[in-house]
């Protein structure tokens, strides 16, 4: 950003307590005793910052992003539709089948959540595989930690690949420009070579509670398919992915994408609306509001000057502070923290990419280190308990040895 007008100390103020505030409920999901969750949060602070007078209302709407929410919205209603199809239910089913032993089931759960995420965003993979490995791990009377670890950590990893692999991702496109073919072809390897790690320690980790055959006394049945939706929704999401390797804009691609499957005669929209996340859209606009009004503030820029200079313009010293931000306040608000940071340093391509790659793999890093592990965890409460020791275990050295794969890769490969 340039240079901002002067902030009055009262709203310098304001605009910290309003901060802090929001950031309190992203990192701890709530604010005891009010139950106020994260979306609720951002949308309070936003109005905050403008009622309080720290950004006027043309400015806050000037701060939202409409690129990010446009290719976040296209993306889940592309989703909505394979769903609604029965396309990721008859991907879930044939799982089982194809795996022999629980070991494999877990290493193939690891590959496949990767894969939806790259293509589909991580969230996606968490919401449908989730249910999928837990009937598998409880069916086969076997631990279903490694099976529920290896959704949440594939997760993370394959949305290392792609713009579309995470909001953060979407976020850093966003800010830099950098084109999908780009953070491919340099992501993907990371990615790659992360869930083949992730692959490894899991299986090695939990290696007496996978082994043995799988004994599945119910195995589970594929769904039906709702052929034509089916067809049509794989064409347009191949179309989807040939415009986004081309270099077309990727909120563009995703919203022509989602209009295109909007045109039906035989699907009511209001299932496809209902399978969009609007909370998280919601959001997303909030927090594009609060981070604004602290930049505005004057207090965004304090505590890099509280860096030595040499800090200041290290890359692996603003990976590190993106791994422990994005634990700390969730690797979306990471992103929207760091964006200043990230636009003084020199070879801007290769800090943005480092970014992105540091706040999703730093999501393996503990159990609160991203929204799909979270998701995880709330969708098997009550038939299966993830501790944070538990995830840390596998998270941690699994974060670091990956962590510092990808940062070495990414300046070798981005000079």
């Amino acid at each position: 950003m340039g240079s901002l007008p002067a902030t009055a100390p009262d709203h310098a103020a304001a605009a910290l307590i309003v901060f802090a505030l929001t950031y309190a409920v992203l990192g701890f999901g709530s604010l005891p005793p009010l139950r106020i969750d994260r979306t609720g949060a951002a949308l309070i602070g936003a109005t905050a910052m403008v009622g309080l007078g720290v950004l006027s209302p043309h400015e806050a709407v000037a701060a939202i992003d409409f690129h990010t929410l446009a290719l976040l919205l296209g993306m889940m209603i592309l989703v909505a539709h394979l769903k609604l199809a029965g396309f990721f239910g008859w991907l879930d089913a044939r799982l089982v089948r194809w795996a022999g032993s629980p070991r494999r089931i877990v290493v193939l759960t690891v590959w496949l959540s990767g894969a939806i995420s790259a293509l589909f965003v991580n969230d996606t993979a968490c919401l449908l595989l989730t249910p999928l490995v837990l009937e598998v791990a409880l069916a086969m009377r076997r631990n279903p930690l490694p099976f529920l670890l290896a959704v949440a950590m594939g997760s993370n990893l394959g949305g290392v690949a792609t713009i579309v692999g995470n909001p953060q991702n979407m976020l850093v496109a966003s800010f830099s420009h950098i084109s999908y073919a780009r953070f491919l072809v340099v992501l993907l390897p990371v990615a790659l070579a992360g869930l083949a790690l992730g692959s490894l320690l899991l299986a090695w980790m939990f290696r007496r509670d996978l082994a043995g055959d799988a004994a599945i006394t119910a195995p589970a049945a594929a769904p039906a398919l709702d052929r034509p939706l089916l067809i049509k929704s794989l064409v347009v999401t191949g179309l989807l992915l040939l415009a986004l390797i081309a270099g077309v804009t990727p909120s563009l691609c995703a919203l022509v994408a989602a209009s295109a499957l909007l045109i039906t005669r035989r699907l009511d929209p209001q299932a496809v609306y209902a399978e969009v996340d609007w909370s998280l859209l919601m959001m997303f606009s909030g927090l594009f509001v609060v981070v604004e009004g602290f930049e505005r503030s004057g207090l965004s820029g304090r505590w890099l000057a509280a860096l030595a200079p040499e800090s200041r313009h290290s890359t692996t010293v603003f990976a590190a502070v993106t791994a422990a931000l994005s634990n700390l306040v969730g690797n979306v608000p990471a992103v929207l923290l760091l964006k200043g940071w990230a636009a003084q340093l020199a070879r801007a391509e290769r800090t943005w990419l480092v970014l992105a790659m540091a706040c999703t793999l730093a999501g393996n890093l503990t159990l609160v280190g991203s929204v799909a592990n979270l998701i995880v965890v709330e969708k098997a409460r009550g038939r299966a308990h993830v501790s944070f020791w538990a995830y840390a275990r596998v998270g941690v050295p699994l974060t670091l040895l990956t962590l510092a794969l990808g940062l070495g890769w990414v300046m070798w490969v981005v000079r």
